[in-house]
């Protein structure tokens, strides 16, 4: 859920972009950070090691004008792409309103981006979210490499029903980029409305919505024990003899 500062009248959003590493995350950001207003955007943070990849995210806090006479603020993160930087995944995922999914498009990776899926629904279960609610959209990165696969492949391969929202996109020359931001935006503003019969100066109200998406409403039994256990830390299991 959005955060609602009553007393600034600011909505807040949390947005992270996630997927394989070296998928084009980061360079989405760097080109929404490129083509925002200077003094509408806040500073880019990379980290980044000796093979450029994103260590821990990008942060950018971007304000957006007004809705419902409530400033809206967004936050735009990515996350580590290595399978070893799970935990630090799990840390930037807390709080998020919505999620952009950069898929590798090249075919040799199709595993990888599996793999991103199934940690991303994983982690969003663990801390206690529910993925088939969150808002997300999906986007297709380097379509212009010759190895780039089908469309139609990538979405049998990966589970992705035609119905949610995805885009094609070339990042590194701004190709969808601005697309798929807009469609994260127009998603995570869907979940905030106002009672028509609400006063005038009435704060808006978070109304969650059914939504199209990749994942199950269920949650996984094994998962779910798994999140209990560890929300219990003061129970112990003891060894058996």
């Amino acid at each position: 859920m959005p955060n609602v500062d009553h007393g600034h009248r600011e909505l807040r959003f949390k947005v992270v972009y996630y997927g394989p590493g070296l998928g084009g995350k980061t360079t989405n950001l760097e080109y929404i950070h490129a083509r925002t207003r200077p003094e509408l955007r806040g500073k880019l943070v990379s980290f980044t090691d000796s093979q450029e990849r994103t260590l821990f995210f990008d942060l950018l806090p971007l304000e957006l004008g007004s809705f419902k006479d409530y400033t809206v603020r967004f936050h735009l993160c990515t996350v580590p792409g290595q399978i070893e930087s799970d935990r630090v995944r799990r840390v930037v995922l807390r709080h998020v309103d919505g999620v952009v999914m950069v898929v590798d498009s090249q075919h040799e990776r199709l595993r990888e981006n599996l793999n991103s899926i199934r940690t991303l629904e994983t982690n969003l279960r663990f801390q206690g979210d529910n993925p088939a609610k969150l808002p997300t959209v999906v986007q297709y990165n380097k379509r212009d490499l010759p190895n780039a696969a089908g469309l139609a492949t990538i979405r049998q391969e990966l589970g992705i029903p035609r119905s949610l929202p995805q885009f094609e996109a070339v990042a590194n020359r701004g190709e969808g980029v601005l697309e798929t931001f807009k469609s994260i935006m127009t998603q995570c503003l869907g979940l905030v409305g106002e009672p028509a019969s609400a006063p005038a100066g009435h704060s808006p109200s978070i109304v969650p919505g059914r939504r199209v998406s990749m994942f199950p409403e269920a949650e996984p039994a094994a998962l779910r024990k798994q999140r209990e256990r560890v929300a219990r830390p003061g129970v112990r299991r003891t060894a058996a003899h």
